[in-house]
């Protein structure tokens, strides 16, 4: 079970803590991460896209010329595909692009996320932010207190008002409830950042932690 060092916002260590083998130890499944982020991502699309077929362009209802004796190909309409203005062969039209996805392999994707960033020590433990009022410079310099320079998710309590308040107005920074966690918001963040709160709501919670008992049955 990999343990690490809990710490305050001023980046002392303050106690140690361990992290659960079956939410952030087990050998990341690659495959099964790039399905499901790619699954994301299409769940995104908004399909509105939308192109005019040959009955749907406006004009193009008389014949443009008698049937024989011109000398031309026949043509019943200037609004099919092959004239110019005319409407678009097997053009896109409004979908949904949504994939659906097994609530097991979207565990397994979070879960191999968040032992990605565990193995590659990018997992930070905070005791409790502590603010005691909404400060973007604290939250900076706590940031900068606990060694992270790069871009941050980090996991905060709903009730927590005065860390969300903080954290949201910096750039670097994506701000997520333990409910919310995804494998996608994981892998796109170099820092994965939780208070000791959090952290068991993250293990406990049904997309991650739930998980055991049900693959333990198969």
């Amino acid at each position: 079970m990999p343990t690490i060092a809990v710490k305050n916002p001023s980046g002392a260590e303050t106690g140690s803590v361990d992290l659960d083998a079956e939410v952030f130890g087990i050998e990341p499944n690659i495959a099964v991460m790039h399905q499901v982020v790619t699954a994301q991502l299409a769940r995104r699309r908004s399909g509105t896209q939308s192109t005019k077929t040959r009955s749907e362009v406006r004009g193009g209802g008389a014949k443009p010329y008698r049937q024989k004796g011109t000398g031309n190909a026949r043509q019943g309409s200037i609004r099919a595909p092959h004239y110019s203005g005319g409407g678009i062969a097997l053009g896109p039209k409004p979908r949904s692009y949504a994939q659906r996805t097994p609530k097991k392999m979207i565990r397994l994707a979070t879960r191999s996320a968040l032992s990605d960033r565990a193995g590659e020590g990018r997992v930070i433990v905070v005791d409790d932010w502590g603010f005691d009022a909404p400060s973007t410079k604290a939250a900076k310099a706590a940031l900068g207190a606990l060694g992270v320079e790069s871009r941050a998710l980090i996991v905060v309590n709903r009730d927590d008002t005065n860390a969300w308040l903080s954290f949201r107005n910096l750039p670097e920074v994506q701000l997520i409830e333990a409910g919310e966690l995804n494998a996608y918001d994981v892998l796109c963040n170099d820092w994965l950042i939780l208070t000791t709160a959090s952290l068991q709501a993250v293990t406990s919670h049904g997309t991650v932690g739930a998980a055991k008992s049900e693959e333990n049955q198969d």
